[in-house]
């Protein structure tokens, strides 16, 4: 499989796993894990993405932003975060450093300083642990705009936190008074 081809499958599983598994009828437990089994035969039904396990394999060992886990015996796969579905990752509450990052498009700098940062359509507020990642993730959407957050202010006012399988720092909302914007 070459990159192109890779990228999108990577992109495919995003939708799949993330997001509408109802699209090819794939069913997740409540954790978010889908059968692999399961999903090879609903994406080669009908050639909806014809895809074979060593490119899941491929796709999940290269992922540059490790969205995808597979179990040990590579049974289930799942989305790490970044879920607009109802899932329970499971995960538990964990202390944050003392600051996080969050990157995102100048556009939207004017409801951030009104609402704070806010989930969306996704389960959680996504934020990194270097200013590097939070601006790449910024240019994704336009030009980059950088916010600091104070976690460890949020942590002792009982703010909750949580760290994804691939290392993402996860919070329900960053409300306003936690942010500073990065020159």
């Amino acid at each position: 499989m070459n990159h192109k081809q890779e990228r999108k499958l990577g992109k495919f599983l995003a939708l799949i796993l993330r997001h509408n598994p109802g699209k090819i009828g794939l069913t997740l437990d409540k954790h978010g894990w889908a059968d692999v089994s399961e999903l090879l035969e609903k994406m080669n039904h009908g050639r909806v993405h014809p895809t074979s396990m060593a490119d899941i394999e491929q796709v999940v060992a290269n992922n540059n932003k490790q969205r995808y886990s597979f179990n040990a015996d590579k049974t289930r796969i799942r989305a790490n975060q970044g879920h607009s579905i109802d899932i329970d990752l499971g995960l538990e509450p964990t202390e944050p450093p003392a600051v996080l990052y969050h990157g995102t498009a100048s556009r939207f700098v004017d409801s951030i300083m009104q609402k704070g940062l806010i989930s969306g359509r996704r389960q959680h507020v996504h934020l990194s642990l270097d200013i590097k990642t939070a601006t790449t993730v910024g240019k994704r959407h336009g030009k980059p705009v950088i916010f600091t957050v104070d976690c460890a202010q949020m942590s002792a006012d009982g703010l909750l936190f949580y760290v994804s399988d691939n290392n993402v720092w996860l919070t329900d909302h960053v409300p306003v008074k936690y942010l500073s914007m990065r020159d």
